[in-house]
């Protein structure tokens, strides 16, 4: 374990699901204080946080609707108060609702838009917010998908919510640049996490299939992301703004 974010906070939503515990622990073995927020209840947070405690840094959970922007300030400031300035926030809930064009409804629609371009916003915007008010660089990454520019039957809602991520994240750059908050995107294809990895839990045949649609034959484990998305946080990135990796095995050279 290092200590490349000792005395960092760094600020997570969607902390429970599986792309979020992984960004957890990685941010946890650099030493960084870490305020995780989700929809689930404290109990079901309690397990994960004793998992954190071997690490040095101080971790608390929050029980938060990113589509709440009064609630999101809240854990902001309260985060602040207990646990630091955070000068890191990961942009990581989201949901996805299988429904094609035809069949979606107007409530499930504006749900996920809700939930996945509107929450992201409230989160990093009121961080980041803290951040230019305290005088601190800061770092925001945004977890995109490669569905952003690659449009996928049956799932229309998180296609264009995450191409929204995209040009959101672009906005946010270059307003946030001359105070030294670099904003990126971290854009995945395939990830076994979620209801990907449910699916392909119950159907292997589903999830052969997949990764043999990925040119380089692997599908994304939550941990990979992860990587990517400290290194994103590194502090020797002063450069790097306003940028989009796509990891997705090659996926998108065949779209």
């Amino acid at each position: 374990m290092d200590n490349l974010f000792k005395d960092k906070t760094v600020l997570i939503s969607g902390g429970l699901g599986d792309i979020g515990r992984a960004i957890v622990t990685r941010f946890a073995q650099q030493g960084a204080n870490i305020a995780i927020g989700d929809l689930l209840p404290e109990s079901e947070a309690a397990t994960f946080l004793k998992e954190l405690q071997p690490y040095k840094g101080l971790y608390s959970y929050t029980t938060v609707d990113v589509t709440d922007d009064t609630a999101v300030n809240k854990w902001i400031i309260d985060t602040e108060t207990t646990q630091g300035i955070i000068s890191m926030v990961i942009a990581n809930a989201a949901m996805v609702t299988l429904a094609d064009v035809k069949s979606i409804t107007a409530q499930q629609w504006s749900k996920e838009l809700q939930v996945n371009l509107n929450g992201a916003f409230y989160v990093t915007q009121a961080a980041t917010r803290r951040m230019v008010h305290h005088k601190i660089p800061g770092r925001v990454v945004f977890i995109g998908s490669w569905a952003a520019h690659a449009p996928h039957p049956g799932i229309p809602a998180y296609c264009v919510s995450k191409a929204g991520i995209r040009m959101l994240c672009r906005c946010m750059a270059l307003e946030l640049a001359p105070y030294q908050i670099l904003v990126n995107e971290i854009a995945p294809g395939y990830v076994a996490a979620g209801l990907s990895a449910r699916v392909w839990k119950q159907q292997p045949d589903a999830a052969e299939e997949a990764r043999q649609k990925v040119p380089v034959k692997k599908v994304i484990s939550p941990d990979e992301v992860a990587w990517q998305v400290v290194n994103l946080c590194h502090p020797e990135n002063s450069q790097m703004t306003g940028s989009t990796i796509v990891m997705d095995g090659g996926l998108s050279l065949l779209s």
